[in-house]
């Protein structure tokens, strides 16, 4: 069972970290990176397969524990692999403050946005409490509409928008939200990111006595 870590602070940008390795966008000039159809990077991972985005369906809160998703297949992960190019591409955009967003990508992302997100139900559990269910099986469209209005609202409000952040450790693009006191967050995780800074400093430091 994979252990899921959301470090970024918001559902669209964890499914850039989860689809991130789909092809780095950051490679090629605007004009050839603004249509969904580009071609993948070919040095770059494939995207989960359909298993994987199931597990992370479930671990993002997107689909109650125990909410069946026989329906994902790869044709999902496709789609969700798309979505999350979409949102990497204006978040970008934005972190380079230029004011100018990927046309295409944007009327994707606002297509995608449109239907109906799952519509949750309260039900009784087996213990007798109230637990979150949805109204209807969760379809692959609803899924992507959730993410998808997540990166609307975070391109749309400004202060929130404000405390978008590229992660300082090397070779990471993930992005994630400072809400740090002074804002002076400088990695996506400083289990992660920030550990190997700190032991490569480490080991500079021994080196250097050496």
């Amino acid at each position: 069972m994979v252990a899921w870590r959301f470090h970024s602070g918001r559902l669209c940008l964890d499914l850039m970290d989860l689809m991130g390795r789909v092809g780095p966008l950051d490679r090629v000039g605007p004009a050839d990176r603004a249509d969904p159809g580009d071609p993948v990077d070919p040095g770059a991972d494939p995207p989960p397969d359909a298993g994987r985005l199931a597990q992370w369906l479930h671990a993002a809160g997107l689909v109650p524990a125990g909410t069946p998703l026989d329906g994902v297949d790869g044709r999902w992960a496709e789609r969700f692999a798309e979505l999350a190019r979409d949102i990497d591409q204006l978040v970008r955009d934005d972190l380079a403050g230029h004011g100018r967003y990927a046309a295409s990508r944007l009327d994707h992302l606002n297509a995608l946005a449109a239907p109906p997100p799952p519509a949750p139900r309260a039900v009784r559990g087996e213990e007798g409490g109230l637990v979150r269910a949805l109204a209807a099986p969760p379809d692959c469209a609803a899924l992507l509409a959730a993410v998808a209005r997540d990166a609307v609202d975070l391109l749309t409000d400004p202060v929130t928008r404000a405390r978008l952040r590229q992660c300082q450790g090397e070779g990471c693009r993930r992005v994630y939200l400072d809400t740090s006191r002074g804002r002076r967050r400088r990695w996506c995780s400083s289990e992660e990111c920030g550990n190997r800074e700190r032991v490569a400093r480490h080991r500079a430091r021994t080196h250097g006595q050496l």
